[in-house]
This record gives C-alpha cells, sequence and structure tokens, in this order.
C-alpha cells in the first residue's frame, strides 16, 4: 500500500498519456482584474495525538504569503504561495519549514493568437515509513512528504481561411520527496517515485460544420513522453488522427474519429551485487543499471477509433462523450459542465491514458484555469488541492499511489460549487484505477498488472459573518485500496474549522480547530490528532 492523503489533488486530464486537456489558458480575459494580497501571520499551536498515543506538542508558526489574481483582457494569472516555519518547544521538538502554493498563468504574446501558458505546484501529502498516510506532519516529521511541479510551454489559435488551427507545446517536470523511499508491501520491495521529466505537443487543424462542407472534419497529430528517474523508466505515446463531425440538430452531433497509434514503455533494471540483489541508494531508491538493455514493458502499434456524440443546448450546458479502442482495449471518456449562472456550476469528466505519477500532476495543472482562488487548510495552512473559480470549481483529484511504476489510469471525477448570499461552498469527489505495467525480468516485475484503486471526496464552505468576520470549514475523506492484497488499505479522514475576526482595516485575528483520523490495515492502531491555533493575521 503506497498513497499519499491528507492533500488530495490532482485531476486528470481526459487523456493522460496525451495530454489533451489543454486548460483554459486566458479564458478570464472576459474581465479585468488586479488582486494582489502579501500577508505575514503569527500562531501558537497546539497538537494533540489521540490514537494511539497521548502526545501533546505545542509550537510557534510563523508565515508568509501572497494571494495574488490577475485578469486582464487577454491574460490572465493566479498564484497562492506560503512559506511556512513551525518551532517546536521541548528536546523532542519537531521544527519543520514548507513552501506551499499553486500558480497558473497565461500571457498573451500576439493577442488572440500565441500565448505562453505556465502552472506551478508545491504541496505537502502524508507518507510514512510503511507506506502508509498521516493526516498531520506537524505531529510525526518522519510522516512528510513533498510533491513539486511545473511546467511552461506556448499555445496557438488562429485561422487560415476556414479552418482553425490550433497548437500547444508543454515542457514540465515533477519531484515527489519523501524520507522512506522504499517500502516492503506484501511481501515486495516498490520503489516509490522520484522525478521525471515531461514533454507533450499537439496540433490541430479542422474546420466546422457549413464552413465550407456540409460536416466538420479534422486532423490531429501529436504525442507525450514521460522520462521517469527511477530505472530510467520511459512512456510514449505518439498519434495521429482524424475525425468527423455530423450536425444532427443546432445542438446536437455525432462524432467519430480513427487513427494510428504508437504506444511504448520501457525501462532498465536495478543494478545487482554479487548475490543478484537490487542496489539500493542512499536514499533507498534502486540504483538504475544503466548499462543494462532496455526492456519493453508494453508496446501497442496500430489502429485507433472512437465514436461518440456532442450535445450543446446552450452556452451554459456542454456534453462530450466517446467510446472507442486506445492500448489495445476499450476506452471511454467525456466531460459534462453545467454552469446556469455565476454562483453555481458542476463538472463531470471521465478519464482515461497512460502515464506516470508526474504525468498526472502535470495535466491537472494545465487543466486549470487562470482565474481561481485556493482553499488552504486554515491550521496547517497546505494547500488541498481544493480550488473555486469564474470557470467552476476545479479539484486537482487524489494523488493516490506513490508507486514509481508506470501506470494507466482510469477513472471518473466531478465538482460542485454554488454560492447562495454570503455563503460558498465547494464540493469534489472522484474515483481513480491505476494498473501498473512493468517489464518483465526487471524488479519492477512483481508489480505488473497490479491495481490500486482511490476514492475521494474533499468540501469546503465558508460564510461571511457581517462586514468584519468570516467563517470557513473544510472536510476530506479517502480512501485508498493498495495493490497486491493483504493489508494494504487506508481510510483518511479529516475536518477543520476557523474563525477570521478583523480588528483593524489590516489585522485579523484567528482561531482554528482540526481533526484528524487515520484507519490503517497496514498498521494494528489508528492514529488520529487533534490540533488548534489562535493567532494574528496582517495584510499589507
Amino acid at each position: 500500500m503506497l498513497a499519499a492523503t491528507g492533500a488530495p489533488a490532482f485531476a486528470q486530464a481526459q487523456d493522460m498519456g496525451q495530454g489533451q486537456a489543454q486548460g483554459q489558458g486566458a479564458g478570464a480575459g472576459q474581465r479585468t482584474q488586479r488582486i494582489v494580497q502579501p500577508y505575514i501571520e503569527v500562531a501558537q499551536v497546539v497538537s494533540a495525538e489521540i490514537t494511539p498515543g497521548n502526545d501533546v506538542v505545542t509550537f510557534t508558526q510563523v508565515a508568509v504569503g501572497a494571494d495574488i489574481n490577475l485578469q486582464g483582457r487577454n491574460s490572465g494569472a493566479a498564484v497562492s504561495v506560503r512559506y511556512e516555519r513551525n518551532i517546536g518547544y521541548g528536546d523532542e521538538a519537531i521544527d519543520t519549514t514548507t513552501i506551499s502554493g499553486i500558480a497558473r498563468g497565461a500571457l498573451a504574446v500576439v493577442p488572440g493568437t500565441l500565448n505562453l501558458e505556465a502552472g506551478a505546484l508545491a504541496s505537502r501529502s502524508r507518507v510514512d515509513a510503511s507506506g502508509g498516510v498521516t493526516a498531520n506532519p506537524l505531529v510525526r516529521e518522519d510522516a512528510e512528504s513533498r510533491i513539486y511541479s511545473a511546467y511552461a510551454g506556448p499555445s496557438l489559435t488562429t485561422r487560415v481561411g476556414d479552418v482553425a488551427v490550433e497548437g500547444v507545446a508543454r515542457v514540465g517536470y515533477n519531484r515527489f520527496e519523501a524520507d522512506n523511499a522504499l517500502v516492503t508491501q506484501a511481501g515486495n520491495v516498490v520503489d516509490v517515485f522520484d522525478d521525471s521529466m515531461t514533454y507533450m505537443g499537439q496540433v490541430r487543424a479542422g474546420t466546422r460544420a457549413g464552413e465550407p462542407l456540409p460536416v466538420g472534419v479534422a486532423v490531429t497529430a501529436g504525442g507525450f513522453q514521460e522520462d521517469i528517474s527511477n530505472l530510467d523508466q520511459r512512456v510514449r505515446d505518439l498519434y495521429v488522427r482524424g475525425d468527423v463531425t455530423v450536425p444532427v440538430s443546432q445542438s446536437l452531433a455525432l462524432v467519430a474519429g480513427a487513427g494510428y497509434e504508437d504506444v511504448e514503455i520501457s525501462s532498465r533494471d536495478a543494478l545487482r551485487d554479487a548475490n543478484g540483489n537490487a542496489v539500493r541508494g542512499p536514499d533507498g531508491r534502486l540504483v538504475t543499471d544503466s548499462s543494462a538493455p532496455r526492456r519493453i514493458a508494453f508496446a501497442v502499434d496500430g489502429l485507433l477509433w472512437d465514436v461518440g456524440v456532442l450535445w450543446r443546448p446552450s452556452s451554459r450546458t456542454n456534453l462530450s462523450a466517446a467510446v472507442g479502442r486506445r492500448y489495445d482495449s476499450t476506452t471511454y471518456y467525456g466531460t459534462f459542465t453545467y454552469v446556469p449562472s455565476q454562483r453555481s456550476s458542476f463538472a463531470l469528466a471521465a478519464y482515461d491514458g497512460v502515464s506516470g505519477f508526474g504525468g498526472v500532476i502535470n495535466n491537472g495543472l494545465a487543466a486549470l484555469d487562470t482565474d481561481f482562488e485556493a482553499i488552504r487548510n486554515p491550521v496547517t495552512g497546505d494547500f488541498g488541492g481544493l480550488v473555486s473559480g469564474t470557470q467552476g470549481q476545479a479539484i486537482v483529484g487524489a494523488l493516490g499511489s506513490v508507486r514509481s511504476a508506470a501506470f494507466r489510469g482510469r477513472g471518473v471525477r466531478a465538482s460542485y460549487q454554488r454560492q447562495v448570499g454570503r455563503t460558498t461552498a465547494a464540493l469534489g469527489a472522484g474515483y481513480d484505477r491505476r494498473t501498473f505495467i512493468a517489464a518483465a525480468g526487471t524488479v519492477l516485475a512483481p508489480v505488473n498488472g497490479l491495481t490500486d484503486e482511490s476514492y475521494y471526496v474533499t468540501g469546503g464552505l465558508s460564510r461571511q459573518l457581517g462586514p468584519n468576520a468570516n467563517f470557513t470549514t473544510n472536510a476530506y475523506i479517502n480512501w485508498f485500496d493498495g495493490a497486491g492484497g493483504g493489508n494494504n488499505d487506508v481510510t483518511a479522514i479529516g475536518g477543520s474549522a476557523a474563525y477570521n475576526q478583523a480588528l483593524t482595516q489590516r489585522l485579523t485575528g484567528r482561531a482554528a480547530i482540526a481533526v484528524d483520523y487515520v484507519d490503517s490495515e497496514f498498521t494494528a492502531q489508528d492514529f488520529a490528532v487533534a490540533t488548534a491555533l489562535v493567532g494574528l493575521r496582517y495584510d499589507f
């Protein structure tokens, strides 16, 4: 059982391997806005272990950060970044330093035609030495792990006569840091993801129905590659396809497409000692034998196809759904969005694709709109993956397994946001299934075909209490069903509440409480902790 929860957070694109979901770009250019809010916070925190022990720790929390939202006619950016230092007391005090945040932006180099897009993420998760999860890294420093991701690249939208031309390219980097990078699960040694580089490019040329043909036609070509440092794994997905759109009515159309794909997943073996055992490095990860030949774990070369529907009865409702053949098996994917007003929105998506852990994060970042507000845990200050924005609430999904092996990921996610008067609520839920792919004859071979499953629900609610106070709550529940049978399941539940009262125009008093609970079959005892905070925040 290898899972990362407590900061649930990365929504995968419709097809993780292809990276076809390009995000919203500078779509927020419909309005102009400039918000730059730097701040400093000082708080006293008490954290009490409820089970299995009764340890109580007290520390001072000092944090500086900034929330930025800049929206123009053709460009936009949203940033939430925070640096936090926790200073403990006593001989067994735990001092931690954390940088967390999320950013997504688009700069119009040539307005309406060429954009430069970028995104970044820094977040904490909870993966302990046994591969289990814990809810509060402030209590157990060895349980803290860190996730970093960033990408950048151009996007193009233009027309050549009746032909619309769209293109996108991205280069990304992803890193997962944990104190214990190698664990034993069901008798097998499992390597934890280290870092990866991702590359994605796609170009599409097409016409609308009636411009000039009675049906819409399009040709798309592109590719995705992720180079994973663990055992020099490589995921490569190249494709070219043609699509036809046949209008049935003003709001409904049938679509069909076919093409060629070349998908390959490969790796090298670990370095072996004189006894044939895999060698581990100082960080606990398997050492790659760079002289070993590359071994193929998965290869598909041939026809791809799908058929589906497009339904758009109004500008507020949009449905796209398809079924077809990819990766030498049946595939399903689609999206549904319903935005009846600026105060309410619903989104549903099903996805299917091949990737590594880093590709999931990069695709989640790229799928975000450039106009959002990050929702943070009021006690720990962590970004938990839940954001609210003008394009509807987005969830950037459960991290799920942190195995280093490449996988085919399939699942569904949903999100809902609603504002009623002074109250705003956001809710996200999803299911993620990862079937791992590893080459025979390598140290990762035992995980080939194994499946990890994650279910998650996370939500947040805020209410303005008059002109000078507000109340916020956050809650999450994650279920992780680890591969390989045995005691590999984890349930993580948590909730928090905070009250903020303005004392002056810039100074705010803060009080917050949080409770987190982990039920892991990997260990004999459950883990639960309660935390309380009292402090001040100054907005510059």
